[in-house]
């Protein structure tokens, strides 16, 4: 049977793709963005299969429209695809109030709203599944990026109590994070902090990390989403890339090494004699 999406950030990158794939086999898409024109090829190719909606995640009121919209004009709601989101440079003392606060309000409180205006209808329907497109800078991180980091482990945070609450009511959840692919993350949809010259070397330092990985191609990233949702036990957290799989196990090694050396202090700080 066919779904019904909603997807944010529509426009370009993994949202454009993931909309491509769900139209291309049948299903029908609610297809949310700052702004709609690029949307407009893909609306004279599907007709009615895709409901193109201006939206800013930032403001609740205009999230809790949009995914009514969608439900009137559809008549249910399957797969919501939290993929509004942008990468947010600069160490740690070159972040701004307004740049962090930005970053948090499209990253966490973006997804948040768009969240929490569909469970009244994915429980009513007792069935659907929330896709959010973290990152893998939501399980670790790297220098100079500290603001974005900290939004994507606070996206992953929320999420992760979120799959606990509505198992019970059918609904599926599934945290994608991704590695680095060929979109316009790091390019015209980034923001870069105020540079502080003692930085320097760190900004250089992660440039020269990337050097020699070959970004992820973004067009196979919508038949692996279907593969997700077509799952009938979908994961929680899957990356989409094969960095992560070669990263992850030696960070969280290092992290369970760390946790056991120190395992006499736990104990002590606890009040409980080794």
């Amino acid at each position: 049977m066919s779904k019904v999406w909603f997807i944010t950030g529509s426009s370009r990158g993994f949202g454009r793709q993931f909309v491509e794939s769900a139209l291309s086999r049948g299903d029908k898409v609610a297809a949310t963005a700052r702004s709609t024109e690029s949307l407009a090829d893909l609306l004279i190719a599907y007709g009615d299969a895709i409901l193109p909606l201006t939206l800013d995640v930032t403001d609740k009121a205009a999230a809790t429209e949009a995914v009514k919209r969608a439900k009137e004009h559809f008549g249910q709601l399957d797969v919501v695809v939290n993929n509004a989101g942008y990468g947010l440079f600069g160490a740690i003392e070159e972040l701004s109030e307004q740049g962090i606060r930005d970053q948090f309000e499209t990253n966490v409180f973006g997804a948040l709203w768009v969240t929490q205006a569909v469970l009244p209808y994915l429980r009513g329907q007792g069935s659907g599944h929330i896709i959010q497109i973290s990152s893998i800078g939501g399980i670790v991180a790297f220098p100079a990026l500290g603001g974005y980091h900290a939004s994507k482990w606070a996206l992953e945070g929320f999420t992760e109590s979120l799959a606990a609450e509505v198992a019970g009511h059918g609904i599926k959840v599934t945290l994608v994070e991704p590695a680095g692919f060929s979109t316009d993350w790091a390019g015209s949809s980034a923001v870069q902090s105020e540079g502080i010259a003692a930085y320097d070397g760190v900004r250089e330092a992660l440039i020269a990390s990337q050097s020699g990985i070959t970004p992820g191609d973004p067009a196979a990233t919508g038949p692996a989403l279907l593969k997700i949702v077509d799952a009938e036990n979908p994961p929680l957290r899957v990356f989409f890339g094969a960095v992560p799989h070669q990263v992850v196990p030696h960070i969280y090694a290092e992290r369970l090494k760390t946790w056991g050396d120190w395992a006499e202090l736990s104990a002590e700080a606890d009040g409980v004699k080794a």
